[in-house]
């Protein structure tokens, strides 16, 4: 069982055993102690109550979602959380309510972020951690389609992007993010993203510069710049055929939830509009 502080929250890990990077030396964005930076409570009070109820109505259970880049998975449990009304009791491990339920795969690029997030999940029998590269072709599309057939699904009801677009820019170029986008659009029959501004591609870089280490490859070259949610924005509506359903808002950081459905499905879903929050 995962272990759980005050208050039924995900334990704080202790640092025993978990290699240390120097701030800033996270090239793909995998912070060790990223719990340190703004709390997660922030963004997912950004998002209306019961918001799975508007967008699936009438889906069979399990719902399933992807989460790309969840470093050690205390912005993922929140989330999950959240979405499906959990409070936060101690000393009980609560499950959802029947016809609520939600199945999240959660995956990033760190082994090390990935063993702390398997030993400390509240809920282990709902939400799985995995080591992926999600840029590595050869091995994200097999492995998603296993844990797709498990439920004999082919697509998941829900993607889970947060902060991670810049990460996949800087170290895969233009059309490495145009890819990426693409995949979660053709994978995922709604999105949920929040880009980083261009700022903090610039402090990105100045982080790596103060350390002396060699800068970003692609980051001098990136055409695809300035507003970044209007960027991406027009890549997945315009290429990814994508509709922007919702901005739910942005955090005291200068960070957007934008809330993306999929044309191309046959999905059959619930509406949702900014005047349901």
């Amino acid at each position: 069982p995962g272990a759980r502080g005050p208050g039924g929250k995900m334990a704080a890990p202790m640092s025993e055993g978990f290699p240390a990077l120097e701030p800033g030396a996270a090239p793909y964005g995998n912070f060790p102690n990223y719990s340190r930076f703004p709390p997660p409570e922030e963004r997912v009070n950004l998002l209306p109550d019961g918001l799975l109820r508007s967008l699936f109505p009438s889906e069979a259970r399990p719902l399933l979602g992807l989460d790309v880049g969840c470093n050690w998975g205390e912005l993922s449990v929140a989330l999950y959380r959240h979405l499906l009304g959990l409070q936060e009791k101690e000393g009980s491990l609560e499950q959802p309510a029947a016809g609520q339920d939600l199945n999240l795969l959660c995956c990033d690029i760190d082994p090390v972020l990935i063993e702390r997030a398997q030993q400390f999940s509240p809920f282990p029998a709902s939400i799985s951690f995995a080591r992926l590269d999600i840029m590595d072709t050869s091995a994200r599309e097999p492995f998603l389609s296993s844990y797709l057939r498990r439920f004999g699904r082919s697509t998941f009801d829900i993607g889970f992007c947060m902060s991670v677009t810049m990460w996949i820019h800087l170290n895969h170029g233009d059309s490495g993010l145009i890819e990426f986008l693409s995949f979660l659009s053709s994978w995922c029959k709604y999105l949920l993203i929040e880009p980083q501004p261009w700022k903090c591609y610039r402090a990105a870089a100045r982080r790596l510069r103060k350390l002396g280490r060699r800068d970003f490859e692609h980051f001098r070259s990136l055409a695809i710049n300035g507003d970044m949610v209007e960027r991406i924005t027009r890549i997945l509506t315009k290429d990814c055929a994508m509709e922007l359903m919702c901005c739910f808002g942005s955090t005291s950081w200068d960070r957007s939830l934008l809330l993306f459905k999929s044309n191309s499905s046959d999905h059959k879903g619930g509406e949702f509009s900014e005047q349901e929050q």
